[in-house]
């Protein structure tokens, strides 16, 4: 109700029924008089004191009663009714202060529910609080332990790659060094370059650097600059009882020796039709004795013979040597 909304409108109205109740008791018992009514004219009517009588005898008093007498019996009445108002006053009393009880009970029932959902608010959010933290403290964590797993990965690899380049200028430098005892000890058997008392100018080699390439007991008209400066690249000719009519050299074009075996396959007319260089028994398999080892076994020749394969299969094997 909205005149009660609050517990000082309901402490003030439960006093001033008290107040009330009070003041109406007071004003039954203590009150005015009322006037004796006027007198009425109409029926005679015979005295008497009860509503029953019997006999011919007219008292001239009232009757004395049986039982008890009359001024107890107002006595008790007035003692009845005194004892009813205060059982009301009482009544009243009590329920006034099982209101307060029960609205106290519920105001305090309200803060301690109150404080309970927000202890629990409270909580919760302490717990979230720290759950992140505990979050943010793994993730950061991780972060460090990526970061010095790539660093050690980046050191690992400079390492190598210092390594590498250790043994790669060392292989430089070594074969430099063999590359200037070469040239030293051809310099020594033919004088030097830089002291060569010839009379020829020009020069001739594949090199950025003045000078006639090539070996002292080599051919003039031989293209290659590698060898042993005789006949070089000697080869081994095996095609069943066919024999070779040219035998054209390889080119000896780089610093390798070696054995390499070119698998062949020659026509009725003796042309070697395909070239398979770097077969079983080669013992170097350089690019540059490979490719001068087909060159020359694809040139080669052989006699005719009309009873041989489409494609007879033989084989020519090229020595390749530094050494006189």
């Amino acid at each position: 109700m909205g005149f009660l909304d609050t517990k000082n409108k309901r402490k003030s109205a439960a006093l001033t029924s008290v107040i009330m109740s009070l003041l109406v008791v007071a004003i039954f018992f203590f009150g005015l008089k009322y006037l004796d009514p006027p007198e009425e004219y109409g029926i005679a009517v015979n005295f008497g004191t009860s509503d029953v009588g019997q006999g011919n005898v007219q008292p001239k008093a009232p009757l004395k009663s049986a039982g008890e007498p009359v001024e107890e019996v107002e006595e008790e009445v007035t003692e009845e009714i005194q004892e009813e108002v205060q059982e009301e006053i009482q009544e009243v009393v009590e329920k006034f202060e099982e209101t307060e009880v029960e609205e106290s009970s519920t105001t305090t029932e309200e803060v301690l529910t109150q404080e309970s959902e927000e202890a629990i608010a409270i909580k919760k959010a302490e717990e979230e609080r720290k759950k992140q933290e505990a979050e943010e403290r793994k993730k950061e964590e991780e972060r460090l332990e990526r970061e010095r797993i790539e660093a050690e990965r980046k050191e690992q690899e400079r390492l190598e790659t210092e390594r590498i380049e250790r043994e790669r200028q060392a292989a430089i430098a070594k074969k430099k060094a063999e590359e200037d005892a070469k040239k030293a000890k051809l310099d020594a058997m033919i004088g030097g370059i830089n002291n060569a008392s010839g009379t020829e100018e020009g020069g001739e080699g594949n090199d950025n650097q003045a000078g006639d390439k090539g070996k002292i007991t080599g051919d003039p008209n031989a293209s290659g600059y590698y060898g042993n400066g005789g006949s070089g690249g000697d080869g081994d000719y095996n095609l069943g009882n066919r024999k070779p009519l040219s035998r054209p050299k390889p080119d000896y074009i780089c610093s390798e020796e070696g054995l390499v075996v070119v698998g062949i396959e020659v026509d009725r007319n003796g042309r070697v039709i395909k070239a398979t260089p770097g077969i079983k028994g080669t013992t170097n398999s350089a690019a540059c004795l490979l490719t001068q080892a087909k060159a020359a076994a694809l040139k080669t020749r052989w006699n005719s013979d009309s009873n041989a394969p489409s494609k007879q299969v033989g084989t020519i094997k090229y020595r390749f040597s530094l050494s006189q």
